[in-house]
């Protein structure tokens, strides 16, 4: 095996190269000179220069989502760092891996407050899944390799490697690596065949079963969400998702029942509530989605499938945990469930699937639209449209930013594959949608991107307009625009006696004139009669386009489960806003 002396700098930079790093989203400051240096004596790496390091983060949280790879980036010391926190968190919490690359001053200064520094591996224990300070350049590539390793090994998250000035310039001894592995670290991937056997002899003799899907399935890859898409039709079983898990299963598929949880659909959260069977694959029970734990799903027996063992009987105790990849897991299943001869249950639970349809038509997502050309737009209107008229195209990815908007978005959007939906969920970080959307156009730069936005929101990273100027990324943002911090103003109407303190949006720029300002096209729309025109040239138009679609200030989303509230008390409207839930069933719609 050959070895070569490179200083640290080199030796991150080949590490990389050798980990198939394509692109790395960064901002440059002192600390990290010599890695921008070494950046520019080479061609093997790419290089997207961002205007704020939250937003690097952001933009490698959307490249890692849309392929699965490891997103990387590479910020200074001191501010730079601490402005990577948030996305950090975001990707924690989300379960994204990434690979932070941070300055550091020189080592003999570390703890001596020196200029831009700041004690970042304190900082980010809590919101990384392993974070690293490096002291000798000869550490660096070993632990480069193995923070790829821990990024993208079991459940997935971000790393930190915070690296002195000083360790950078050093010379220190490349090793090309074999086989990298944490000497600790070995996330279990494969179940135990008990385990599956004991889910499967449940899953054949249940009588109102439900699958309730998450991220673990998109972060498995696409063999996973074909193995549930075979699990799907092999057992007939009724299935829901999460936020995060939506394309994993197709939304056109009849048994999907949409999302479950606050703002997810009214049969998916009364299946929830009734069923006596329920198999968690990749979900980890996050409060949105469970609602008042001590009457969460109360009749079911609970299967969990997750492969961080941490979360298991977290938040909701379950009668069957199975540690492991949940894509591996459910293609166990599959494969036991043809092996014992079981058939579909669909009609053995033909019981349970009428009384699902007849919680379908009530038609919950369903709104009212003046169609006169004068009318004010609806937020869904602007959304479905914007759905029905990009439904013939292939290659589309949807980013969001974090309101009303997102839930609407999740709601109306039907994503037919897995990676096309990027949104912050546990988090729920504003600021999210525009840079992750410039993550997604450089990995998939012939591809539609579109950043569903609230206006509030997409002022959170506005300045990345600067990014999409510069590398001419065909981003589409579409910017839901209500006046309002929308989810903000719901909550008060509802919960605060229309008390709105600080959340009506005064002030707001002109989103065309601000377009146009770096360069890109604005298009705006106030009516019905603009709202279709408008979608049709942003789609039509090449180059980045930035949409305001202005909207009905005060619609609120629905259907809505009230914060602590259980999912047989969902709300479905304005009308319910009032009630109280008068049967097993749910509200009584007025």
């Amino acid at each position: 095996m050959s070895t070569e002396t490179l200083t640290g700098a080199e030796i991150v930079l080949r590490a990389l190269r050798d980990q198939g790093v394509e692109v790395i989203f960064g901002y440059p400051g002192g600390a990290v000179l010599p890695i921008y240096d070494a950046i520019f004596k080479q061609n093997a790496i790419r290089h997207i220069l961002v205007r704020h390091e939250q937003a690097a983060v952001h933009a490698a949280e959307g490249y890692a989502r849309s392929t699965g790879k490891v997103g990387v980036v590479l910020v200074t010391s001191g501010p730079g760092a601490t402005n990577a926190v948030t996305g950090l968190t975001d990707a924690l919490m989300d379960s994204i891996p990434i690979v932070c690359l941070t300055g550091q001053v020189p080592t003999h200064l570390i703890g001596n407050d020196a200029f831009q520094e700041a004690d970042t591996t304190g900082i980010t224990r809590p919101c990384t899944k392993h974070n690293y300070l490096v002291k000798d350049a000869n550490h660096v590539a070993r632990i480069v390799h193995e923070a790829f390793y821990v990024a993208r090994s079991g459940r997935p998250g971000p790393v930190v490697i915070d690296l002195p000035k000083d360790v950078q310039f050093a010379d220190g001894v490349y090793t090309p690596p074999e086989h990298v592995e944490h000497r600790t670290y070995r996330p279990r991937t494969e179940p135990d065949a008990e385990l599956i056997e004991r889910a499967v002899e449940l899953m054949a003799k249940a009588e109102r079963p439900i699958l309730y899907t998450g991220g673990g399935i998109i972060n498995a890859g696409p063999e996973a969400s074909a193995a549930l898409r075979e699990l799907v039709e092999l057992t007939g079983f009724p299935c829901t998702s999460t936020l995060l898990g939506l394309g994993a299963l197709p939304a056109s598929d009849p048994r999907f029942l949409g999302m479950v949880g606050m703002h997810g659909t009214y049969e998916a959260n009364l299946a929830m509530h009734g069923a006596d069977l329920m198999v968690a694959l990749g979900s980890r029970f996050d409060d949105r989605v469970t609602g008042k734990i001590s009457a969460f799903s109360p009749g079911s027996t609970k299967i969990h499938v997750d492969i961080d063992p941490s979360s298991i009987n977290k938040n909701v105790h379950v009668d069957l945990p199975i540690v492991g990849d949940a894509g591996r897991v459910i293609r166990a299943m599959v494969e036991l469930w043809k092996q014992r001869g079981h058939k579909s249950r669909e009609k053995a639970i033909a019981g349970w699937w009428g009384k699902i349809k007849e919680w379908q038509a009530r038609n919950c997502l369903q709104f009212s639209q003046d169609k006169s050309h004068d009318a004010i737009i609806k937020p869904q209107y602007a959304i479905k449209r914007l759905a029905e008229l990009t439904a013939d195209r292939d290659d589309v990815y949807i980013t969001t930013e974090v309101g009303q908007h997102q839930m609407w978005a999740a709601q109306l959007i039907p994503f037919q594959k897995p990676n096309r939906w990027m949104t912050s969920g546990g988090l729920g970080t504003m600021g999210y949608g525009l840079p992750a959307a410039v993550g997604v156009q450089i990995a998939h730069p012939d591809a539609l991107v579109i950043d569903v936005g609230g206006e509030a929101s997409t002022l959170m990273n506005i300045q990345e307009l600067s990014t999409i100027a510069q590398y001419r990324l065909p981003v589409k943002i579409f910017i839901v625009n209500n006046f309002w911090m929308g989810m903000v103003r719901q909550w008060q109407e509802l919960l605060h006696g229309e008390r709105y303190s600080e959340s009506y949006s005064e002030a707001l720029p002109d989103f065309v004139k601000l377009a146009e300002a770096f360069g890109l096209t604005g298009l705006r729309a106030t009516n019905m009669g603009e709202a279709d025109d408008v979608i049709r040239e942003m789609l039509r138009i090449k180059g980045p386009v930035v949409v305001d679609m202005q909207v009905s200030k005060m619609e609120n989303c629905f259907p809505m489960i009230p914060g602590g509230a259980a999912h047989n008390e969902i709300l479905l409207g304005p009308a319910d806003q009032a009630a109280k839930p008068t049967s097993e069933e749910g509200m009584v719609l007025v």
